[in-house]
């Protein structure tokens, strides 16, 4: 048997398999519903203009090389930013794709959202609710 203090890690990572399954499955079904070419809106939490437009190029690269079409809005918070839920940026993305504009947004990673898993959860189903999803660009486990 495991150690005790072991099994909170363990239960993390489970948590967060099912979190991230939960991700790609409505982002999944988003795109088999697309009846046009998917279009995303960029959101990055920086600290700087250097590395918003660091990241922002990040983004479009690889939303560009999955074929999809990247909107011209773009939308970010900077410095340490408050709870997902207070941030104009990532709001104003949220409204910018639930009007049409675009069928889900794209961050950096998990964490330029939120670490807390209630809250992401909270944020998944609210995106998918509206037709949206949310998407990251794909982790180098070199």
């Amino acid at each position: 048997m495991a150690p005790l203090s072991a099994q909170p890690s363990v239960a993390a990572a489970l948590r967060e398999r099912r979190l991230e399954g939960l991700r790609r499955t409505y982002e999944q079904e988003i795109v088999a519903m697309a009846r046009r070419t998917m279009r995303v809106v960029p959101y990055v939490l920086a600290a700087s203009r250097e590395e918003r437009g660091a990241d922002h190029e990040l983004i479009t690269d690889h939303v560009r090389a999955m074929g999809w079409q990247v909107s011209r809005a773009t939308f970010w918070d900077g410095g340490q930013a408050p709870p997902v839920a207070e941030r104009a940026g990532f709001g104003d993305a949220f409204r910018y794709a639930m009007q049409g504009f675009a069928h889900g947004i794209v961050a950096i990673s998990r964490a330029a959202i939120t670490t807390d898993d209630k809250t992401y959860e909270h944020v998944l189903d609210e995106l998918r609710a509206h037709g949206v999803f949310l998407t990251f660009l794909p982790v180098d486990d070199d």
